[in-house]
This record gives C-alpha cells, structure tokens and sequence, in this order.
C-alpha cells in the first residue's frame, strides 16, 4: 500500500462513521446519566495495527483524536497523514522504552498517556527541552496488581505514601505538562467489572489533587472498547476506543 496514496473508500468511510457516531452517542448518553457534559470526554480512536488507509478513513469519518501503541508504527503513520490532515491530535498510549524518549518527545505527540518510570520521565523532559516544548503527559498506573500490567504501583494507599518522593521530582520537571492519570482494569467480558479499578483511580486522582494542588490533575485515561461507556460514567475524560470503531485489527 502506497502511504502517499490519499484516496478514501467510501464504504470504509461509512461503516467506521456509523460505528464512531454509535461509540460518540454512547458517551453522550452515559455522560448525562452520570451529570456530566458529555464534551467533557474525548473519544481516542485506536488506530494501532491498522493500515494508513483505514486511518485515513477514520479521520474522513470524523475522527481527530488518534492513539497508537508503537513508537515506530506511530511515526510512520504521523509521516505519512500529520502533514496533510491538520487538527489532528495523536497520543502515545503504549508502554515507551526509554531509548525511544526522543522519539516521542520531539512534537510528533500531542500526549503521552503511558509516563511510568522517573528514567523515562528525566529523558522526555531534556529532549522536550531540546525541542523547546513542553510535553502534555499522564503517569499511568496499575491498580490492579496485575504483574502483566505497566504502571506505577497504585494498588492500595501505601503504596500511594510510598510513591511521594518520586512524584516530588516528577512535577518538578519543567518540559512535562503532568495532565493526569491512565490506567488499565483487567481484562473482563462484562463491562461493570472495571467499575472498581475506575473508581480506585478515581480515588488516586483526589489523594493526588489534594497533595499536589500546583499539579492539574483533570484528566483521566480510562476505558476501551470493552468498558467505554462505565468509563465516562466513573469520571473518565480520554476513553481509548479502537475495535467497537475501525473493527478487528488485521492479521500480521
């Protein structure tokens, strides 16, 4: 497939269109059942693994917010869309080596939603220095205690109390723009079993507003395909939704 290629099918165009307004009324609904607006949530679309061309036409459906995994596949993709469609917002949300720090701080990103390391905190920082920006980030968590899981361990409140000192130098860094928090439940087949890992990093939000008030802590990174809508219900503000969109990744 030629990136270069700007091209559409439309009938691609209309299925993700109908599925993006599905998930968008969807966060409407669960917004206002909850009291909220509903424009208080952004809607990532997870383009991850997919080709160029069913990105192009997720972005031709309406998509602007756009989330990718993998440091390289995410570049290729900003490289070959960035400078054509303009208005577009695209988030790292998968795990980042820190070799790959300035890659991901140069510009290319609008978010980084997976910050889980001071290492991988100190690189982003001196090359978003060096690119003379400072880069939107969120700390990602894990409360569940799930060993498969990235994150910083968040699980009960000790490990909270145990997690200041890093945070002090974390929020005094100066080209990071600390904007929230992300995490991950487990893996479940019914929505409502996220609710309680929501609500503890819901919890974690609070203890982190009332002890680091100089920190915006607004944003909250949570729920997929699977669980979007419990999500927005608990307080999310980004929901990361890629196969209730653009359908099953393609096999490699």
């Amino acid at each position: 497939m030629n990136p270069n290629d700007l091209s559409v099918d439309p009938t691609l165009v209309s299925a993700i269109r109908e599925r993006y307004l599905r998930v968008s009324d969807a966060i409407r609904v669960a917004a206002k059942k909850a009291g909220r607006e509903a424009d208080a949530v952004r809607l990532v679309v997870v383009t991850k693994m997919h080709p160029v061309a069913t990105v192009r036409a997720a972005i031709a459906a309406g998509a602007r917010d756009l989330g990718e995994n993998y440091v390289e596949e995410a570049l290729e993709k900003i490289g070959a869309i960035g400078a054509v469609e303009q208005g577009l917002c695209w988030h790292m949300i998968g795990h980042v080596q820190s070799r790959k720090a300035e890659q991901v701080a140069a510009g290319a990103f609008q978010m980084l939603h997976s910050l889980d390391s001071l290492k991988l905190a100190s690189r982003l920082d001196r090359f978003a220095g060096d690119a003379g920006h400072r880069l939107p980030v969120l700390l990602e968590v894990n409360v569940s205690g799930e060993q498969s899981k990235f994150g910083y361990p968040a699980w009960n409140e000790t490990l909270w109390q145990a997690w200041r000192p890093e945070l002090e130098r974390l929020v005094a860094l100066p080209n990071l723009e600390i904007r929230g928090l992300m995490s991950m439940p487990p893996f479940a087949d019914e929505a409502e079993a996220s609710r309680p890992f929501f609500e503890k990093v819901v919890a974690l939000q609070a203890y982190l507003n009332k002890h680091y008030s100089q920190v915006a802590w607004k944003e909250l990174s949570i729920g997929t395909s699977v669980d979007y809508a419990v999500a927005v219900a608990t307080g999310a503000t980004l929901v990361r939704v890629g196969t209730a969109i653009l359908g099953s990744r393609p096999v490699k």
